[in-house]
C-alpha cells in the first residue's frame, strides 16, 4: 500500500462542510410541503392516491441516486481503484442517506398495509380478486381472445376502481403466494436492512481511517467488497421489482431490474459531478479534485447513458418480439401503441433521444468530459431526464390521458428532495470531505489520464 506515493496535501484546501444549519431548515421545509402537498391532494378529482403514485415515484428517484452511491463505493473497494480515493466520500454520503430513506419508505409500508391498494392493486384482499375472477368466468373474459383485446385497448392489468378484473385477476390470484402485503413488507425490510448495513459498515471503517491511517481497514474493506457487490445486486434487483413493477401486477419483464440500476447508475453519477461542483464552488476541495477525475466521472456517465440505452431497447425488444399479451399492455399504456398512441407517446419519443442519442454523440467528445461547465450541462440535463424514466415508469398507471403533473408531482419532488438534501448535510457535518487516512489517497492525487 505503501508504494502508491506521497501524499501532497493543500495546506490551504478547505475540506470540512458546515452545513448543520441549513440541514434542519431544509428537513422542516421538507416535511411541510409534503404535508401540504398531501392535504391540496385530498380535494383533487385523484384523491389521495395521485399523491402516493408521486410520493413513490420521486421516492424511488432519491432511492436510485443513494442506491448509486452505494454501488461506487463497493466497486471502487472491488477493483482496488486508486484514481477514485478523492471522489469517493462525497459518495459515501449519499449513500448514507439509505438510512433516512428507510424512515421515508414508512409512509408507503403503512399505505400498503392499509389493504385499499392505493398504491399495489394486489395488496387488497384475496377475496377481491377470487370475486372479479369468478365474475370473469361467468362473462368467459378469461379467454385468450379477451385477454388479447384488453391488451389492444391498453386496458390489460389497468386498474379499474382500484382493482383488476376478469383475465387480470386469475393472474394475481397465481401470484398470491409472492405479491402479498405481509410477504411485501417482509422483502423491503431486508432489502433496507442489507443496504443501511453495508452502507455505514463502509462509513465507519472509511472516517475511522481519517484519524488512523490503518492500511488494514482498507484491506478489510477490499475483502467484503466481493459479496457486498453480490448481495447489492440481488436485493436492488428484487428492490425495483416489488416497488415499480408490481405497480402492475399482470407485468413482468426479467430485464426490469437492470433497467432500473442502469438508470439508477446515470442518475448517481450525474449527481455526484454536480454535488463536487457545487462544493468546489463554495472553495472546497479546489485542489484535490481536478479535470481529471472529472474526465473519469465523465466517462462512467458516458458508459452507464449507453447501457441503459442497450436495456432499455432490449426490453422493448424481446417483449415487441414475443407479443404475449400479459407483456404488452404495459408498453401500450406508456406510449408504444402503434395504432392507438397516447400522450405517453411523446414521453417515451424524448427518453429516447433525450437520455440516449443526443448524450451519447455528446459525451463521446473528451473536451466535454474534461471542461466542467460542459459536464455540469449533460449532468443536470440526464437527472432531469432520469427523473423523467422514472416518472415514466409511474405515472401512466394513473392516467393514460394526460401527463399528472401538478401540486402531488413538484411537492413530492421539492418535499424529498429537501429531506434528502438535509440527509447529505447532516452526514457530512464534523467529517472531512476527503478520506485523508486511505493508502491510496496520494495516487489518487498524482492521477492522470493517458
Amino acid at each position: 500500500m505503501s508504494a502508491h506515493g506521497a501524499v501532497h496535501l493543500d495546506p490551504h484546501e478547505r475540506r470540512h462542510l458546515d452545513a448543520s444549519r441549513v440541514g434542519v431548515g431544509l428537513l422542516i421545509a421538507g416535511l411541510v410541503v409534503l404535508v401540504a402537498s398531501f392535504l391540496i391532494s385530498l380535494i383533487s378529482p385523484e384523491g389521495s392516491r395521485r399523491f402516493w403514485m408521486a410520493y413513490l415515484q420521486n421516492y424511488a428517484f432519491f432511492l436510485s441516486l443513494s442506491l448509486g452511491g452505494l454501488f461506487f463505493v463497493v466497486l471502487q473497494h472491488l477493483t482496488r481503484a486508486g484514481w477514485s480515493v478523492v471522489v469517493r466520500r462525497p459518495a459515501e454520503v449519499m449513500a448514507m442517506n439509505l438510512s433516512l430513506l428507510a424512515v421515508l419508505f414508512v409512509p408507503v409500508a403503512v399505505v400498503v398495509a392499509s389493504g385499499k391498494g392505493i398504491i399495489y392493486p394486489w395488496a387488497q384482499p384475496a377475496a377481491v380478486f377470487e370475486k372479479a375472477a369468478h365474475a370473469g368466468d361467468s362473462h368467459g373474459s378469461d379467454s385468450a381472445h379477451d385477454a388479447a383485446a384488453a391488451t389492444t385497448a391498453g386496458e390489460h392489468g389497468h386498474v379499474k376502481s382500484g382493482r383488476l378484473e376478469g383475465h387480470s385477476a386469475h393472474l394475481v390470484l397465481e401470484k398470491r403466494a409472492y405479491l402479498n402485503t405481509p410477504f411485501f413488507i417482509i422483502r423491503c425490510v431486508f432489502y433496507f436492512a442489507v443496504w443501511v448495513g453495508l452502507a455505514r459498515w463502509f462509513w465507519q471503517r472509511s472516517v475511522r481511517q481519517d484519524h488512523s491511517a490503518d492500511a488494514a481497514l482498507t484491506t478489510s474493506m477490499q475483502t467484503v467488497a466481493a459479496p457486498a457487490m453480490l448481495a447489492f445486486a440481488l436485493t436492488a434487483t428484487f428492490a425495483s421489482f416489488d416497488l415499480l413493477m408490481s405497480l402492475d401486477p399482470v407485468w413482468f419483464s426479467t430485464i426490469y431490474g437492470v433497467y432500473f440500476f442502469a438508470g439508477s447508475a446515470v442518475g448517481f453519477f450525474a449527481a455526484l459531478i454536480l454535488v463536487i461542483l457545487l462544493l468546489q464552488k463554495r472553495g472546497l476541495l479546489t485542489s484535490s479534485i481536478n479535470a481529471e477525475h472529472y474526465h473519469d466521472l465523465g466517462k462512467f456517465l458516458f458508459g452507464f447513458v449507453f447501457f441503459w440505452g442497450y436495456i432499455a431497447f432490449s426490453q422493448y425488444m424481446l417483449i415487441w418480439y414475443g407479443n404475449i399479451p400479459e407483456e404488452t399492455g404495459w408498453f401500450f399504456r406508456r406510449g408504444c401503441a402503434t395504432q392507438a398512441p397516447n400522450v405517453w407517446s411523446y414521453v417515451i419519443l424524448f427518453l429516447l433521444f433525450g437520455h440516449f442519442v443526443v448524450p451519447f454523440v455528446f459525451l463521446l467528445n473528451r473536451d466535454v468530459k474534461r471542461r466542467a461547465g460542459f459536464l455540469a450541462f449533460w449532468a443536470v440535463w440526464l437527472l432531469v431526464l432520469h427523473w423523467i424514466d422514472l416518472y415514466w415508469l409511474v405515472m401512466p398507471e394513473v392516467t393514460t390521458g394526460y401527463l399528472p403533473l401538478g401540486v402531488a408531482e413538484i411537492g413530492c419532488l421539492l418535499g424529498l428532495g429537501a429531506i434528502f438534501v438535509a440527509g447529505l448535510a447532516w452526514w457530512s457535518r464534523g467529517r472531512s470531505l476527503l478520506p485523508l487516512g486511505d493508502p491510496r489517497l496520494g495516487e489518487s492525487l498524482a492521477f492522470r489520464n493517458l
